[in-house]
């Protein structure tokens, strides 16, 4: 095992026995594996894609597929065979579109075959390295980027491909980059094809904020309660807002309340989803929090994307997975888009009775999606003109449990009373329970949404760049980001591409970025470590006092 795709590698270099994220060795290995044949399937899909020939079912396994290797997804090493196997015919299929025989010289994983055993799939898996670095650690580096961006573009690919929504560029792309893996060719342009990266992800983001504003309408300002209610309940985790969605509309009329959690909170900002009236709050914090959060709680949990962690004894009978997301002997609700039947969950929550009495802790506001805030973008910019606004911080991206994080707590804390704070991602949890008051008219902390959601935020920077006749790198605008998984990897790389620089991005850097490769970031794109608040602070704001 050798895995540093996510921040809290074992010892900021690589999980070599056990991830640090629950994923054992077998399941690492099968998951390298997967990677493995997809290089092979991508190499005949993109192929196939030169000569005008594509298969539905291709670019969705390579979404799905890859998707599985994200952090925190699938843990299930039966589920992962299945995939593989399952991958094999799709092999067959591209290598079909794209008309190349097998004599024909082609990369070794378009030509390998499944062992039949589970002993020999991990013995094969060994072998199946797809970021040999042939002793250039850079390379290897720029390698590692492209795939994990790629990963976390593929999530979000599938998220909207759920929604009905898909795009030949998106796949496209996913395919050629696995080709090239497959390749690995010396004079490949590896930094160029993560920068193409950036802007296809951006597409793709883009694609999926359209997803979710055509079903369910586009987020407005809402209030959300943070507590329960007494009754049953059904608490959901991760992205999926089309399993929110379905779970509400099966619900409806049971009795059963229906709480947020993790990076679902964002989802009562949605007219198609606040409407139901069960809809009933948010509950906890961020996805690291969850099995002290989920223990001895007397609710049905279903976990529709990334982030599962190992279910403790005390709730592994009353967790559910869906979608993409697998743990070993957790019940799995079947089915995709909108073939899922979620009457075993809502049973379960009924059984269990539920919360014994109300209990409210506060209030927050979500909804800040590009629509809400280009309605005020004008104001915003008088506000700026006027003084009364001086600054707008992104702080945002992911939480994690690894010591260092109380870093955002602190940094939003510090930020000055005449700045903005917008937020995204479940980095938001280190402080959105604080009360920062108002600036210039507007709430001092302005949540935009999920992860994906740093679409929204790029769409009101560039709008406010093009009303100032300025660059976004000119906007009184600093970028504070916290990372975690592939996702955060996708985004950065599409911050990059746009030629964002001077980012300030933590808790710690990736493992897998080669110090010659961040001497590059550095020198292109001015981005660095993170600090303390008050040194960032200070140097963010030219050597003012951090209080204003």
């Amino acid at each position: 095992m050798f895995c540093r795709q996510c921040e809290q590698t074992a010892a900021g270099r690589a999980c070599t026995s056990a991830g640090v994220c629950g994923k054992s060795a077998e399941t690492a290995a099968l998951q390298d594996l997967l990677v493995y044949l997809l290089a092979g399937i991508g190499f005949f899909s993109a192929r196939a894609r030169e000569n005008g020939r594509k298969s539905s079912r291709v670019d969705r396994f390579v979404r799905e597929a890859l998707f599985s290797t994200v952090t925190n997804v699938n843990f299930d090493p039966e589920r992962l065979e299945a995939l593989l196997r399952e991958g094999i015919e799709v092999r067959k299929e591209a290598q079909v579109l794209s008309g190349i025989g097998g004599a024909d010289d082609i990369p070794e994983p378009c030509r390998w075959q499944l062992g039949g055993s589970r002993a020999e799939l991990l013995e094969q898996a060994s072998g199946a390295n797809m970021l040999s670095n042939n002793g250039d650690s850079d390379a290897q580096s720029v390698k590692e980027l492209l795939l994990y961006g790629m990963k976390g573009t593929a999530a979000y690919a599938d998220h909207a491909g759920i929604l009905g929504a898909e795009s030949d560029r998106v796949d496209g792309f996913l395919a050629r980059g696995l080709m090239e893996l497959s390749l690995d060719r010396p004079d490949t342009d590896w930094f160029g094809l993560v920068m193409e990266l950036g802007k296809v992800n951006l597409e793709c983001m883009e694609m999926l904020s359209k997803a979710h504003i055509g079903r369910f309408g586009s987020p407005e300002p809402t209030r959300v309660v943070l507590g329960v209610k007494k009754g049953p309940a059904i608490i959901v985790s991760g992205h999926d807002l089309l399993d929110l969605h379905l779970l509400l509309s099966q619900s409806a009329g049971t009795g059963v309340n229906v709480y947020t959690h993790g990076e679902m909170l964002p989802a009562h900002g949605y007219p198609g989803l606040k409407k139901y009236p069960h809809l009933a709050g948010h509950f906890g914090s961020a996805w690291q929090n969850q099995q002290k959060e989920f223990d001895r709680v007397p609710a049905a949990i279903l976990m529709t994307t990334n982030c599962i962690q190992k279910p403790r004894d005390s709730y592994r009978d009353r967790i559910f997975t869906t979608g993409l997301v697998a743990w070993p002997d957790v019940r799995h609700i079947p089915g995709k888009g909108e073939g899922k039947d979620f009457s075993p969950v809502i049973k379960k929550a009924r059984e269990l009775g539920g919360f014994p009495a109300d209990a409210v802790e506060k209030e927050v506001t979500v909804g800040f999606g590009h629509d809400a805030l280009l309605k005020v973008a004008g104001a915003l910019l008088e506000a700026i003109k006027a003084g009364k606004v001086r600054r707008l911080f992104l702080i945002g991206g992911c939480d994690g449990a690894k010591p260092g994080r109380n870093y955002y707590t602190e940094f939003a804390k510090a930020v000055p009373p005449d700045c903005l704070m917008l937020t995204l991602a479940c980095g938001k949890f280190r402080f959105n329970r604080l009360d920062f008051g108002t600036a210039g008219g507007f709430p001092r902390l302005i949540d935009v949404g999920q992860c994906n959601d740093a679409y929204s935020a790029i769409v009101v920077a560039a709008k406010l760049a093009e009303a100032l006749d300025c660059t976004v790198n000119d906007l009184p605008l600093s970028l504070i980001l916290s990372w975690y998984e592939q996702k955060a990897v996708c985004i950065l790389i599409t911050l990059l591409s746009l030629g964002i620089r001077n980012i300030k991005l933590g808790p710690s850097l990736p493992a897998f970025v080669s110090p010659g490769v961040l001497s590059v970031l550095a020198e292109k794109f001015g981005i660095s470590p993170i600090t303390t608040p008050e040194n960032d602070l200070r140097e963010i704001l030219g050597g003012e006092e951090a209080r204003g």
